[in-house]
């Protein structure tokens, strides 16, 4: 819980710093990036986490795997890992992210589905939501076939799970009782 917290303020104060100079956009796409690195090699992941590399080791490979990055944004990563911190790298890139659709005013929307949603469902399940939102939805659609039917939204913190298989674990819960 201490990570978030401390991301979210590097994340912060990355984005003020973006937006003094007029390149929120461009360490925006930094960042996406840096988590999809993260997310795709798992040795990249061991290698932030790694504390047998030193720090001045860890810059010299962030530069070369990172050389097309804003200034800001590099200078920004050397910083976080002189501070031994670059583990975080990967939390604070996901909060820089969250905070510029804040700033915007979108609100990213992930619906998971047994099958393929038809439009018609979709646009129903996203005309209920706007209505409890101020922003714009941006949807992210999941296919999981382990769902038996129906959906699961999640918004932010709130999780709306009509989902076939949550049906059953929770009829079978309530008559193992």
């Amino acid at each position: 819980m201490k990570g978030f917290k401390v991301a979210g303020r590097y994340a912060q104060s990355l984005l003020e710093l973006a937006e003094e100079r007029n390149s929120t956009d461009a360490v925006l796409k930094d960042m996406e990036y840096l988590i999809s690195a993260t997310n795709e090699s798992r040795d990249f992941h061991v290698f932030l986490n790694s504390p047998i590399i030193n720090s001045t080791k860890k810059n010299s490979i962030l530069d070369k795997v990172f050389e097309n990055f804003q200034e800001l944004s590099m200078s920004f990563i050397h910083l976080i890992t002189k501070n031994r911190r670059e583990m975080l790298l990967p939390l604070i890139a996901e909060e820089y992210s969250a905070k510029v659709n804040e700033m915007r005013g979108i609100v990213p929307v992930s619906i998971t589905s047994a099958t393929a949603l038809d439009a018609k469902v979709k646009a129903d399940i996203l005309a209920k939501l706007e209505k409890g939102i101020d922003g714009t939805i941006e949807l992210n659609e999941k296919v999981d076939a382990e769902l038996i039917g129906g959906f699961v939204v999640r918004m932010g913190d709130t999780r709306i799970d009509a989902s076939v298989s949550n049906q059953l674990k929770e009829l079978k819960q309530r008559l193992t009782r």
